[in-house]
Order: C-alpha cells, then structure tokens, then sequence
C-alpha cells in the first residue's frame, strides 16, 4: 500500500521487452538525441569545500584511465540494436564506471552526502517496515516485517557497492506485493508449500534477468520518452501523497484511535512536512551565508523528523495516553517472523511444480525488469547532470550490470526467504536530488556522484536489525512522523515534472504567467497532450484498484506505442511533439 501502486507501472515495460523478442513488433520508433553519444570527462562538483575540490580533481586524473576508450565505444555503439553480444553491455558499464571507483569513495565525504544518509535513512527504513507488515499479512507470516527490514539492508548495500549507477535504491514495491499474494492464493489452490514455490520462481526469474542483462535487453528502455517517464513519476509522487493522506485519515476514522490523537497526528505529520520543506527551500533565500543557507538546506528533512519527534514527545509528556501517538513497530529479535529456518526446502516441491515455476516466473521478470530500468532511466536523466562513467545525454549506461545484479540478489533473496527488490523510483529521485549541487541562481549544476550515502544508509538499517539499542530507539518514533515525510518525498519530487507544470499551467492567467519551454506550441495542443497524459494516469489507478490490478503493467507497457501513435496519426503533429517531449 505504500508504493505498490505506482510500480505496478513498471510491469508493463518488461511486456514490451518480452514482445520486442519477436520480428512482429515493428513500430517504427525512432530515437531521440539522447541516443547521440559521446563520453563526457566527469566535471568537478561546484560549490564544496576546497578538500571536496582537490578530491574531485584527483578523480578527473582518473578517468583519463578510460578516457582513450571513447573512440571507440562511441564507435562501436552510436545506436546499440535491441540485444547485443553476450556481456557486451555489462563490460561496457563496468568498463567506463569500474576506473572511477576511488573517486566513488572519497567524493562522499562531505556534509551534504551526511545530510542525505540521515534523511533516506528514514525514507527507506519505514517504506521497508510498511511494506514487511503487508507481505507478513498476505503470506500469514511466511515473509514478514524482518525479512524485508533484512532484505532492504543486505541487498541495498549489495548494490551500492557493486552496480554501476550507485544513486539508485532498491527496495519493495506494489507490483511484486500483489504478486507475491497471488502466488500464495496459487500455491493454496495447488496444495503446494508457499515458500518453496516462492523459491523456485524467484529462481527461474533470476534466470531470465540474467539473460536479460548478458544480452543488453535493456536497450529497450531507448524506446521509452519523455512522456512515459513524466506520467510515471507523477504516479509514484501521487501514491506516495495519497498513502499519507489515508493514514492521517484513518487516525481519525479508525474506532480504536481517539479525535485527540488524530489531531496531533495532524499536526505532527504537518509540522514534520512544513519544516522539511521549508527549510530544503532556504537555498533559494537571501537569508544567512551561502554556506550557512547550504547547509540547513541539506539537512532539512532531517531536521524536519527531529522537529516532528519533539512536538510527539511533548504531547506524550503533557497529555499522557490520551496523546500518545502510535509509533514504528520493529520485530524485537533478529530471527524470521515464523521462526522457520533461513534457508528454504526447495526440494519440498514436486518436480513438475518446479518446472511449472516457469510461468509465473514470466511475470515477475516483466515487473522486475520494468521497475528497475524505467527507475533507472529517471535517475540517468540528464537534467541531473551526472557524468561519471557515461556517456553524454545517455540514459542506457549502467542499466545492464544493474540488471545483472538485480538477477543475481533475486536468487539470493528467493533461496533465503527475502522479499524480491528492485529499483524505488521516489527513493532513488530523492537520493538524487538530495545530492544536487545548485548555483547561486538555484539552477542545477551538477550532482555529487559517490558510493558513501548508499552503503551508509543500508549500513545503518542493518544495524537496525542486528542491534538492541537502535532498534529501541526506532521504536520511539511516531508513525505520523513518516507520514510528513511521505508527503515531504511526494511533493518534492514533482518541481521539474513537465507533465505537473503543465497542469498547473491550467489555472494560470496566461496572459501574466512566465513563459515556458512549451509556450510556442499552441495552447489547445498543449492542454490536449496533458489531459492524455492525466487520462493515462487515471488509467492506471483505476486498473490497479481493480479486480484486474495484476494487468497493470500492461497499461505502462502501451504508454510508448501510444506516444509514437499520437505523432503517426496527427493527433499532436509532430513538430510540436518535438517541443511538448523533447528529452
């Protein structure tokens, strides 16, 4: 319920991989300028300290390591058909990333990346609590709360240590909640052991991820716009701020909950989000120091928690129970949540059960693979300026040894128990933009790109799990705490999201409004191509909330040929597609 609703969105992605296999899918795309490629020298990171600088300067030395590669990956790979050689993609990646690692070290250690691991620290451990409690109820305890807190901390430091796009978190997601409960109601239905069909699938979709990422299916993200990449991040934005809105609700509604308690539930979850998200904005003021400005600003969220956590604790102090807020709930011991043994029987299920494993393998390998990489290809936008290891305006590099690791935690996760994990769209953009560096005008200049918050952020959920005394301390923070920042990571994800501007854009008087990257196009096109954009929006939450939910990704995978459909037809002709989705 926390995020699974937006990525049942990334399904549909992995049905257009699986259709693209065949000669019968024959749009005719055709890429955009991103697809120009060049290698770009990794530029310093503005406005650190002077140790920061020199780090920096040492890291651009580096990269003259790979630098004499550019000629001819460039030549080798302008335009990378839809599969490549085995391993082509992944050497690429590692490749161009691998000479950099050094850097990927030391250009972590500054404040602003200590300000980003307090803040997802907290935006990643209680999405991951959330989501244990839901998989602990649709698996009546198979897979619960400490499987996932566990999963969330050995996988995500996997994977800042060894992927080739570090600023990417994974954790749970929607889509592979609702589909892990339709496996339990399969294997009820068959008279099979839940957890070593669990397993068996998870192996055989480990498998096919493999393939994936060895042969560079990824490339198929090339096909994927603007346009697709803008409904999908509103979506996740809107569930996140939705899911908030529902919990504070419900502590109103809810019979065993008081109306004294839903009003400081308010107010916590409101002064939380207000305070985060005043104080993140106070870079762009004319008040204090640019440094003093820089550095509140970083550690707004966090300072927004602990501001949330004062005003619990002085209602508890001074109101007694009657205020006294529900708080985060973390299994008290470091065992499963049934108490069966880590490492599952997967020998329990008959043989043609393990083989018939495949089939429901297919559709957690088009969830998997479409969360992940339409994820990934938001974090690769260019309009984060990141350059390590890439080559300019590319979205693609780093998406095929990300898969690769994605297929080999799949099958450790399925062979202990774990939830799958992939790819989090609105903890990875988060991540990202807690590490952009801004100019004086407050324009993005580039991003500090680093291996440190990752590792430190899993690190620290880890110990959650192993330890006595942050786990009790855990537990003394409200739940409407979270929910503030739930609204916090909702919001701030939307500025820079052509598609929300857009709909703003709706309730401004024109005539007085600024102009806009889009303004040449004629404003009856531009409102027809942003209600399509909301109709496909709508579109998705009506079938996630339906009984048919599990096609969901159906509806992302039809989001490019619509869009390719729309130029081809005249519906948006296409020199003003060329401005509305410019990449």
């Amino acid at each position: 319920m926390y995020l699974h609703k937006f990525h049942y969105a990334t399904a549909a992605v992995a049905a257009v991989l699986l259709n693209t296999a065949s000669p019968a899918f024959s749009f005719s795309f055709s890429p955009g300028p991103s697809l120009n490629h060049q290698l770009a020298r990794p530029r310093a990171v503005a406005e650190q300290t002077s140790t920061y600088s020199q780090r920096n300067d040492s890291f651009k030395k580096s990269s003259s390591l790979f630098m004499s590669d550019t000629a001819a990956i460039e030549a080798d790979d302008k335009d990378p058909p839809l599969f490549e050689g085995l391993l082509k993609g992944i050497t690429r990646d590692y490749k161009m990333r691998l000479p950099l690692y050094k850097s990927d070290i030391t250009d972590g250690l500054n404040t602003q990346c200590l300000a980003a691991i307090c803040f997802l620290f907290f935006a990643c451990l209680s999405p991951a609590i959330g989501f244990g409690s839901l998989f602990g109820a649709v698996t009546n305890g198979a897979i619960g709360t400490m499987e996932m807190v566990s999963s969330t901390a050995m996988c995500g430091f996997i994977y800042a240590l060894t992927s080739a796009q570090p600023l990417t978190i994974i954790g749970s997601t929607g889509p592979v909640l609702a589909f892990v409960a339709a496996l339990v109601q399969l294997a009820d239905k068959m008279g099979l052991p839940f957890l070593p069909l669990y397993a068996w699938t998870g192996i055989w979709t480990s498998a096919i991820l493999f393939l994936s990422s060895i042969t560079s299916a990824s490339n198929l993200v090339k096909y994927l716009t603007r346009f697709t990449d803008e409904i999908f991040s509103t979506l996740i934005s809107f569930i996140f701020v939705v899911e908030a809105v529902q919990n504070i609700g419900r502590s109103f509604t809810n019979p065993a909950s008081t109306f004294t308690k839903g009003l400081m539930t308010l107010i916590v979850a409101v002064s939380t989000y207000v305070t985060a998200n005043s104080l993140r904005g106070l870079r762009n003021t004319v008040y204090f120091t640019q440094g003093v400005r820089k550095n509140i600003s970083n550690f707004g969220p966090t300072i927004g928690v602990l501001a949330g956590v004062l005003i619990a604790n002085w209602a508890k102090v001074s109101q007694g129970a009657a205020a006294t807020l529900p708080s985060l709930a973390i299994p008290p011991t470091f065992a499963t949540t049934s108490g069966r043994p880590w490492l599952i029987p997967i020998m329990d299920l008959p043989v043609w059960a393990r083989w018939g494993a495949f089939l429901p393998a297919l559709m957690a390998t088009v969830l998997l693979f479409l969360d992940q990489n339409i994820t990934v290809r938001l974090v690769n936008n260019p309009q984060y300026k990141m350059e390590k290891g890439r080559r300019k305006n590319n979205m693609l590099d780093g998406m095929h040894a990300d898969l690769l690791i994605i297929s080999i935690l799949t099958f450790i996760t399925s062979i202990i128990g774990l939830p799958w994990l992939v790819a989090a769209t609105v903890r990875s953009i988060s991540h990202v933009r807690a590490l952009s560096i801004f100019d004086s005008a407050g324009k993005l200049k580039s991003t500090i790109e680093q291996r440190i918050t990752g590792l430190s952020i899993h690190s620290l959920i880890g110990a959650c799990v192993l330890f006595d005394k942050p786990r009790a301390i855990l537990t003394q923070i409200p739940k409407s705490v979270l929910m503030g920042l739930f609204l916090f990571l909702g919001t701030s994800a939307l500025p820079g999201n052509e598609m929300w501007e857009r709909m703003k854009e709706l309730f401004k008087d024109s005539k007085i409004a600024p102009k806009e990257r889009w303004s040449k196009v004629p404003t009856k096109v531009t409102m027809l191509f942003t209600a399509i954009q909301m109709g496909c929006l709508g579109a998705m939450v009506y079938v996630k909330e339906s009984p048919i939910g599990v096609l969901f990704p159906v509806v992302i995978a039809m989001l490019a040929p619509l869009r390719f459909w729309l130029e081809k037809s005249g519906v948006v002709k296409k020199e003003y597609m060329d401005i509305l989705d410019e990449e």
